[in-house]
């Protein structure tokens, strides 16, 4: 029996040991206030090349770029692009009355062309982008010492996923937007605000006067 009281407490020691040891390994090393979880933007590009036609885009061949479109679930934060700057003025205003189905404009800024384009064939590229945040949830460290005074490994996933999944163009988290942007974003929206405001009120019209009539 005392034989087997050693080993069971050898075999505990161990464990403990073990455990520990696990313990130290993992333990977190970040005493700042910033997360090491920031958010990550993904941009995805896809084409698809048209066949140009006189006056533009033919029915056909807008119905083609319609039913991409759908099949893309195309939104806000998507960016249109025609590639190439020989694309007729036509063909632009056809595939720009496709995008603006979709509430979307065509975008200025013409994008990288990997491949050739083929003779009377134009290219629509839409880029779009994605932001999350790599290993969240982390809850590697639930057994882990904190005598760094660190912040644990999960530190800052809920408030930088929520806003990695709320912005609403993905693409503000790298660069954000200019000042003249926001500027003329605000004079569009107030706009309609000015327009309510200095409208005549009916009740300053007066009272309009009716009369029976002689019978």
């Amino acid at each position: 029996m005392q034989v087997f009281l050693k080993r069971a407490g050898a075999g505990i020691a161990v464990a403990m040991l073990g455990l520990s040891l696990s313990a130290c390994g993992d333990t977190p090393t970040n005493a700042s206030l910033y997360s090491v979880k920031q958010p990550v933007v993904e941009r995805h590009t896809l084409a698809m090349d048209l066949r140009e036609g006189y006056g533009g885009l033919s029915m056909p061949e807008q119905q083609r770029l319609g039913e991409w479109f759908n099949a893309l679930e195309l939104g806000y934060g998507d960016r249109i692009a025609i590639a190439g700057s020989g694309t007729a003025r036509e063909t632009k205003e056809s595939i720009g009355a496709v995008a603006a189905r979709y509430g979307l404009l065509l975008s200025d800024v013409p994008p990288a062309v990997a491949e050739p384009l083929a003779p009377g064939t134009v290219r629509v590229v839409v880029s779009r982008s994605r932001a999350y945040v790599p290993g969240c949830p982390d809850w590697s460290d639930r057994i882990a010492s904190f005598l760094e005074n660190a912040t644990d490994d999960n530190y800052g996933c809920a408030v930088n996923s929520n806003l990695a999944a709320m912005v609403a163009d993905p693409e503000d988290l790298i660069r954000g937007n200019s000042d003249d942007s926001v500027i003329a974003a605000g004079l569009t929206a107030n706009k309609s605000v000015d327009a309510y405001r200095n409208r005549q009120l009916t009740g300053g019209e007066g009272l309009s006067e009716e009369s029976a009539g002689e019978n």
